[in-house]
């Protein structure tokens, strides 16, 4: 993943609507979930959540199927982990890496 794809992820993902969203679709896993749905389970309004989905869908992190006058949304999976891996590359590249196991984490 290149610098600026990555800052691109970490910008929409940095607004709280567009994070639970993101989380929600994540956990809805590869079958996703309706806009209308995801309104609902936020709380949010649609023409709003439509703004927030939309920054999502530019920063690659999901995407939008069109079903009929519906979309349905899915976490874009290859996506995350893209972010996740640019994030750790190098992680305790000077431990040995036995503090980056996962729950593991750097001690000070």
């Amino acid at each position: 993943m290149e610098t600026k794809h990555a800052i691109a992820s970490l910008t929409a993902l940095g607004h709280a609507t567009r994070l639970a969203a993101f989380r929600l679709l994540v956990e809805a896993g590869p079958e996703g979930r309706m806009a209308g749905d995801i309104a609902a389970a936020l709380s949010v309004p649609n023409a709003t959540l439509s703004f927030h989905l939309k920054e999502l869908v530019h920063a690659g992190l999901i995407d939008g199927e069109s079903l009929g006058r519906n979309v349905c949304y899915r976490a874009n999976y290859a996506a995350m982990n893209g972010l996740i891996a640019y994030l750790t590359h190098n992680c305790c590249a000077g431990s040995g890496g036995e503090a980056c196991s996962p729950g593991g984490g750097p001690r000070c």
